[in-house]
C-alpha cells in the first residue's frame, strides 16, 4: 500500500484528501512556526540566560512532549509497532538534539547553521543505505541539494558582523549532529513506509520514551545534571522559558514527521534547510539590514536549488499515462472472469 493512501492528519487536519499542494503548505507552515519560536527560544536560552545545558534542555523538552502527547490522545493501546523498531531511532533522536543544542555552548548561530545546512547531503546518501529504503536519487537532486546548501553558505557569510566563531568542541558537536540526522529521517521514513499505519504520535511518542534514558550516561558523565539542576534551582524562571520553547519545537517536530511520512526524508531535510534561509532572510528585512550582492548570490544559489528539486517532479505522471495506456492496447490481452475485476479496478487506480 502506498504512502500517501494512508490517512494522515496533522493537529486534527484531515491531510489524505487534500491536494499535494495544501498537503505541503500545511506541514511546512507548522514546521515554520514551530522551529521560528524555537530559535528564539534557544537564543535568548544560551546567549541571554547563558544556560548552555543541551543534553538537560532535550531532557526536559523529552518529559513536555510525553505530556503533549498524552493531552493528543495517544495511548499504548494504538501502537501498532513493537518497542524494538524504536531503539536506535531513539539514541539517534536524542544524540542529535542534545549535541545540536549543546553545540551553541561553543558555535555561535551563523556557525552552526553553516554546518546544519549541508544536512540533506548526507542524508540523501545515507539513505541509499538504510534498510527498507535503498534509495538512489537522480543527479540533478544532489545538484539541487548542493545548490541550496552553497548558497545558504554564502548568505550566512555575507554579514561581515556575525561571521562564524568556530571552537573545536563545537564542531566535533555539530559534526556528531550531523551524523545522527543522517540517520534520524532516514529510519523514520523507513518505519512509515514498512508499517504505513505508524502515526507520528507513536513515532514521537515511543522515540522519546525510550530515548530519555540515552541522556543520562552524558549528562551524569559531564556533570551537567547537577550543575544545570542547580542553575534552574536559582533561576526558575528557565523552566518557563524551555516549556515554552518545547511546545513551540513539538509543533514543529509533528509536522516534520508529517512531510517525512508524505514527501520522504530527503525532500523533508531540503526544507528545513530551506527555512534557514528564510529565517535569516526575514531577520534582514525585519531588522533593515543592508543586503549586499552577495546576500543576492546565495539566493539566486537557493531558489535555483529549490526550482531544480520541483520541475522534474512534473514529469513522471506523463510516463505513467503512457506505460498504463500501452498496458490497456496490449493486443495479448483477454478479459476473463478471473481478470475482468482486475481490469475494473486498474481503470480505477489513480495514474501516480
Amino acid at each position: 500500500m502506498k504512502k500517501e493512501d494512508q490517512a494522515r492528519s496533522l493537529f486534527g487536519i484531515s491531510l489524505t484528501e487534500r491536494p499535494i499542494w495544501q498537503q505541503f503548505l500545511i506541514c511546512s507552515s507548522g514546521f515554520f512556526f514551530g522551529y521560528l519560536i524555537n530559535g528564539i527560544c534557544e537564543e535568548y536560552v544560551y546567549n541571554r540566560l547563558q544556560f548552555s545545558y543541551g543534553w538537560y534542555f532535550t531532557f526536559v523538552q523529552g518529559f513536555v512532549y510525553l505530556v503533549l502527547i498524552y493531552l493528543q490522545g495517544f495511548t499504548i493501546k494504538q501502537k501498532v509497532n513493537p518497542w524494538k523498531t524504536y531503539v536506535k531511532l531513539s539514541a539517534v533522536l536524542m544524540g542529535s538534539h542534545g549535541l545540536t543544542k549543546g553545540s551553541l555552548a561553543y558555535l555561535n548561530y551563523p556557525a552552526q547553521i553553516m554546518f546544519k545546512s549541508t544536512k540533506v547531503l548526507p542524508v540523501m546518501i545515507m539513505g541509499a543505505f538504510i534498510p527498507g529504503l535503498r534509495r538512489k536519487y537522480p543527479v540533478h537532486e544532489y545538484i539541487s541539494a548542493v545548490l541550496l546548501v552553497v548558497g545558504l553558505i554564502l548568505f550566512t557569510l555575507a554579514d561581515a558582523n556575525t561571521s562564524p566563531n568556530f571552537s573545536v568542541i563545537g564542531v566535533l558537536m555539530i559534526l556528531g549532529a550531523l551524523v545522527m540526522d543522517s540517520f534520524l529521517g532516514n529510519l523514520q521514513e523507513a518505519i512509515f513506509t514498512m508499517n504505513p499505519d505508524t502515526t507520528q504520535m507513536e513515532m514521537l511518542f515511543c522515540s522519546t520514551l525510550i530515548g530519555l534514558p540515552f541522556l543520562l550516561p552524558p549528562m551524569i558523565l559531564t556533570g551537567e545534571l547537577f550543575k544545570a539542576w542547580n542553575s534552574c534551582a536559582e533561576h526558575p524562571y528557565v523552566y518557563g522559558v524551555l516549556v515554552f520553547e518545547a511546545m513551540a519545537t513539538f509543533i514543529g517536530q509533528v509536522s516534520v514527521l508529517s512531510l517525512i511520512a508524505i514527501f520522504g526524508a530527503a525532500t523533508t531535510a531540503m526544507i528545513t534547510t530551506a527555512r534557514k534561509a528564510v529565517t535569516l532572510l526575514l531577520s534582514y528585512l525585519i531588522f533593515t539590514k543592508p543586503l549586499t550582492e552577495q546576500h543576492g548570490s546565495g539566493l539566486l544559489l537557493i531558489a535555483m536549488g529549490i526550482i531544480l528539486k520541483i520541475v522534474p517532479d512534473t514529469k513522471p505522471p506523463n510516463q505513467a499515462v503512457g506505460s498504463s495506456t500501452q498496458g490497456r492496447n496490449h493486443p495479448k490481452k483477454v478479459k476473463t472472469p478471473e481478470n475482468g475485476a482486475d481490469e475494473e479496478d486498474e481503470e480505477k487506480r489513480p495514474l501516480v
